[in-house]
C-alpha cells in the first residue's frame, strides 16, 4: 500500500498543477477505442453490452497488471503517479465550473448554455442565469466523486489495475449508458457497472462534505440523500446542497423528456456565486481524500 499511497498523492498534486492533458489524453485514446469496437460489437441486446463491457474492461485491467509487473521499486510509485493524473478529472471538473460562473458573470447565456455540455447532459435550450447556475453546482458535486474520490478509492483498493478499471467503467457509461432506443439494452451492463464502482465512492463523498463543512450537510446528506433517482448521484448533491445552504433539484430537461427531480437542502436556489464556492469545496474533498490515502498507507 506504501508505493501506491505515494503515488496516488503525487497524482493528486500533479493534478492539481497540471489539470488534464490538452493532447494525447489516454481517456480520450480509450473513448476513441472504445468507440470503434462499439460498431463492431453493438446488437441490440443486454449479452452483446455485457461482451463489449466486459471486452473493454477487462483490457484496462489486464493493461494495468502488466504494467505494475513491469514497473518495480520507485518506478511502481511513478507508475501510479502517472496513471492517477491520467485517470482523475478534478482539475478540469473546477475549471469548468470556473469557466461557467465567468460566463454568467458577464451575462453571456448563449455561451452558458454551449459551455454547458462539458460538464453534463442536460439540455440547455431556454434554460435562465439560475437554471445554468443550478446545473453547474449540480454537475460539480456529483462529478466530485466521478472525477475525483472513485478513482482514488479504486487506486487504493487495486492500484493501478483499479485505477484503469474504473476509469473505463466511467468512459463507457459516458458514452452508452443511456436509457433511449439505442443503448437501453446495449449499454445495460456499462451503467450497472457505474453504479456499483460508485456506490462506495459517493458515500465517502458525501461524508468528505461533512468532514470539511460540518453538520449541516449532514443532516441534509440523511434526509435527502436518497431522493435523487441515481442510486449515488443524490448522496453528494445533498451533501453539497447542505453545505452551500442551497435547494437543489427541480425540473430537468435530457434529450427531448422531462426529469422532475426532488428537491434538496433547505435553502436559496442556487446563484452564480455558489459556483466557485461549489469548486472550492470539490477541491478541499479532494485534498481531504488525499490525506486519508497518506495516513493509510
Amino acid at each position: 500500500m506504501r508505493g501506491s499511497a505515494e503515488g496516488l498523492v503525487l497524482g493528486v498534486a500533479l493534478d492539481a498543477l497540471l489539470g488534464d492533458p490538452r493532447r494525447g489524453h489516454p481517456v480520450a485514446g480509450f473513448g476513441r477505442l472504445a468507440s470503434r469496437f462499439e460498431r463492431l460489437a453493438y446488437r441490440d441486446s443486454r449479452v452483446a453490452g455485457v461482451l463489449y463491457a466486459g471486452v473493454l474492461v477487462g483490457g484496462a485491467v489486464a493493461s494495468g497488471v502488466l504494467m505494475e509487473r513491469v514497473a518495480k521499486g520507485p518506478w511502481r510509485v511513478a507508475l501510479t503517479a502517472g496513471a492517477t493524473w491520467a485517470v482523475l478529472g478534478g482539475t478540469s471538473l473546477g475549471r469548468e465550473g470556473l469557466a461557467m460562473e465567468r460566463l454568467l458573470e458577464h451575462g453571456d447565456l448563449d455561451g452558458a448554455r454551449e459551455r454547458l455540455s462539458h460538464l453534463c447532459a442536460r439540455d440547455p435550450k431556454g434554460l435562465d442565469e439560475a437554471e445554468l447556475a443550478r446545473a453547474t453546482v449540480e454537475s460539480v458535486a456529483e462529478n466530485t466523486s466521478d472525477a475525483a474520490i472513485a478513482p482514488l478509492v479504486w487506486g487504493a483498493v487495486g492500484g493501478v489495475p483499479g485505477l484503469l478499471a474504473y476509469r473505463a467503467i466511467n468512459t463507457l457509461d459516458a458514452m452508452v449508458g443511456y436509457r433511449n432506443a439505442r443503448y437501453e439494452r446495449f449499454g445495460w451492463a456499462a451503467a450497472r457497472l457505474d453504479d456499483a464502482a460508485n456506490w462506495v465512492p459517493a458515500r465517502l463523498t458525501g461524508m468528505l462534505v461533512v468532514l470539511c463543512a460540518g453538520r449541516d450537510a449532514w443532516r441534509v446528506l440523511r434526509r435527502d440523500g436518497a431522493k435523487h433517482p441515481s442510486p449515488n448521484a443524490g448522496r453528494c448533491e445533498a451533501a453539497f446542497a447542505g453545505a452551500l445552504g442551497v435547494r437543489l433539484g427541480g425540473t430537468n430537461a435530457y434529450g427531448g423528456s422531462v426529469e422532475k427531480r426532488p428537491e434538496m437542502g433547505d435553502g436559496r436556489a442556487p446563484e452564480v456565486r455558489d459556483i466557485g464556492r461549489a469548486v472550492r469545496l470539490s477541491a478541499a474533498v479532494t485534498f481531504a481524500a488525499a490525506a486519508l490515502v497518506w495516513g493509510a498507507r
